[in-house]
């Protein structure tokens, strides 16, 4: 009998980090019927990821909607999902991270009886309210989840600690480098064509620094953002010789700030937010990354690239403590003083970027999928 898994996701993180998993699943339809749910709670730019790793939804639940709140988001999650399970009747569920897709399915697969897998279990900054709401869905998802898929023996060692069984955490590496090491070669290929890496091809000066920056999360919105961008343009008027590839959030909290503060600097560029093909290609192209997302801290050491972390707190110290990132937080000199000894300071730049990096070596989802394979079926 074939194990049937269910893998849901409904954001464009997820769908970059899940897709090598539902490949590597169908590399096996002798042993899993692997079906695909989306929630779409980021329709468009979770379309783009589907469409580059060439996966096809079973279940498309689009649930995004104008003006929505994570109360509506959650309850639409939990109501429109029964029918799925109900249909399908999966043994294993398998969700990622800490958005309110993860929290929200890991709850309606409770519900159904379904075995839950996390993937990327066990990150914590105990801190309920850095990052909001990230770090309360995945506290809930390792509540309920039965099998836990950590990146690192750091995240298994909070589970361990939470009371959870030893036998039930298993440490993979991050299923990121997976994605990323695929898309690298894939996005590099002679055949690849793409309007939006013609476009940036155009916009890259070959003989300058490029530090590219991103930046959305809710906690800096404000003084924040204010004093991340009176930094850029600081290290911009300071540094001639670097570049600035800033592709904005679409978010008016972030967009306000970056253009009334940064819009006219000659070695400043501001563009429209980029697929993720694209953005692989800019990350391989920068000598310097200055962001405050999380899985940018995993994948930029596996290209060698320094990372500058703008928050205060992380849920993956493993970088911090192999020093393959630098948390900045949102202060303006710090950001500025760590920018520019990585600009100026040869040694120090190189140290960084050839440290080892502490998310894997792209086999995570190998291990993930093997381990699955040798747990003996039990009916639902």
């Amino acid at each position: 009998m074939k194990k049937k898994i269910l893998i849901v996701f409904g954001t464009r993180p997820e769908a970059i980090k899940m897709a090598p998993l539902i490949r590597e699943f169908q590399k096996h339809p002798n042993e899993f019927e692997t079906k695909v749910c989306i929630t779409a709670q980021h329709r468009e730019m979770l379309d783009q990821v589907l469409s580059f790793f060439e996966i096809i939804p079973d279940f498309d639940l689009d649930l995004m909607k104008p003006n929505q709140n994570l109360y509506n988001l959650t309850s639409d999650i939990l109501i429109n999902l029964k029918s799925v399970l109900e249909e399908f009747t999966p043994h294993y569920v398998f969700v990622h991270g800490d958005t309110t897709t993860t929290m929200a399915t890991s709850i309606a697969a409770f519900y159904s009886g379904a075995k839950i897998c996390h993937v990327e279990a066990g990150l914590r900054t105990h801190n309920l309210q850095s990052p909001f709401p990230e770090e309360m869905n995945r506290c809930v998802t390792g509540v309920v989840a039965d099998i836990h898929f950590s990146p690192t023996q750091a995240s298994k060692n909070n589970l361990l600690k939470e009371g959870k069984d030893e036998g039930s955490v298993n440490v993979t590496g991050n299923t990121v480098i997976d994605a990323l090491l695929y898309s690298v070669e894939k996005v590099n290929g002679n055949d690849f064509i793409d309007a939006e890496i013609e476009f940036l091809k155009k916009c890259v000066e070959v003989d300058k620094k490029l530090i590219l920056v991103t930046g959305h999360r809710r906690e800096n919105h404000g003084d924040g953002f204010i004093n991340i961008c009176k930094a850029l343009k600081q290290i911009a008027e300071d540094h001639k010789d670097c570049q600035i590839i800033y592709p904005v959030h679409l978010n008016p909290n972030v967009q306000k700030p970056v253009y009334e503060l940064l819009e006219g600097i000659n070695n400043i560029q501001l563009i429209a937010p980029l697929s993720y093909p694209s953005f692989v290609w800019l990350m391989e192209k920068s000598y310097l990354i200055i962001t405050d997302s999380g899985g940018i801290q995993e994948e930029a050491p596996s290209l060698g690239k320094p990372v500058l972390v703008m928050r205060d707190t992380t849920e993956r110290p493993e970088a911090v403590e192999s020093g393959t990132v630098v948390l900045v937080g949102t202060d303006t000199e710090k950001i500025y003083h760590e920018a520019q000894k990585l600009l100026n300071d040869n040694e120090a730049y190189h140290k960084m970027s050839f440290l080892h990096n502490p998310y894997g070596d792209g086999k995570a989802c190998r291990s993930i999928v093997k381990h699955i394979k040798n747990i003996e079926l039990t009916p639902v």
